[in-house]
């Protein structure tokens, strides 16, 4: 179980998380940047506030589940995994490599603590609803199943189908977090297919419906507080982020959705992030 830390230490672990990311990526030569850096603060109220787990016990029978739909964003995934305990953080510079546990999208039986495999985008909705049905079935009412999701992915009619039959059946366990970040590989969401009015469309299929910031590690963790006041149907977080946050050449460009940091490039975001944009003087000068 995570214990309670300060909003502050909070921070500073999403910052380290950005770091790893840029560093995992840029070992790794191939990868996707944007979400994974603008996921940090959202994986880290996950994994060391919100989320019931233990990182010594990865299938201990009580935890709360996490499954990952937009899969090529797990190098977020794994970064707060090994921060919060799961293995040592060693191992994030296997990302990708032939053999590692550490694969380009996240592979259940590879690594404990991993609830589900995800490749082909949209599908991490319906696993969560067969998830949370299926403890509904068994009167599990103890146990939360949140899934991560791209807005991007939402193109998918297979999200939708989940959707409505999440709000059909009222399965409140589900919280979904949407991270509404406006791009995909494409280019901006709404010039590839606009999902707006987004909010709307989550409370037609019969979701509670809350926006936030998502870069508020806060605003987080007190969204997934009022999602489980929330008992008569499943509750979609639309998280705003900012993809590539952290690093300012990246931040909001598309063009780094699947593209990884060379050398020069991870150098220059690296030093942006121990410096928190500059307001510190990094060790590393």
């Amino acid at each position: 179980m995570p214990s309670k830390l300060s909003l502050k230490q909070l921070e500073l672990i999403a910052n380290d998380i950005r770091e790893d990311i840029v560093h995992m990526l840029e070992v790794a030569g191939s990868g996707h940047s944007a979400g994974p850096l603008g996921l940090a603060d959202i994986f880290t109220a996950l994994y060391f506030d919100v989320l019931k787990h233990d990182p010594k016990n990865p299938d201990w029978r009580d935890r709360d589940i996490l499954i990952l739909s937009n899969g090529h964003c797990v190098p977020v995934r794994y970064a707060a995994m090994a921060r919060a305990g799961y293995f040592d953080r060693k191992e994030l510079l296997t990302l990708r490599q032939l053999g590692s546990r550490l694969q380009g999208h996240p592979e259940r039986k590879r690594l404990p603590g991993l609830e589900s495999t995800s490749g082909p985008l949209g599908c991490g909705l319906s696993q969560a609803a067969g998830i949370a049905l299926a403890h509904k079935m068994d009167n599990i009412l103890h146990r939360y199943i949140y899934v991560v999701m791209g807005d991007g992915e939402t193109d998918e009619g297979n999200v939708w189908e989940a959707a409505m039959f999440a709000g059909d059946n009222h399965l409140s366990k589900i919280i979904a977090i949407i991270d509404r970040n406006n791009i995909q590989i494409d280019g901006p969401t709404e010039m590839v297919l606009p999902l707006e009015d987004y909010k709307a469309k989550w409370e037609a299929f019969g979701w509670h419906v809350l926006e936030i910031d998502g870069n508020n590690i806060e605003a987080v963790i007190d969204a997934c507080a009022m999602a489980k006041a929330i008992v008569e149907k499943p509750v979609a977080i639309i998280a705003h982020t900012i993809p590539g946050k952290g690093v300012d050449f990246m931040e909001y460009d598309f063009h780094w959705h699947g593209m990884p940091p060379n050398v020069e490039q991870a150098t220059k975001a690296l030093q942006e992030l121990r410096t928190l944009g500059g307001k510190i003087r990094s060790e590393h000068e």
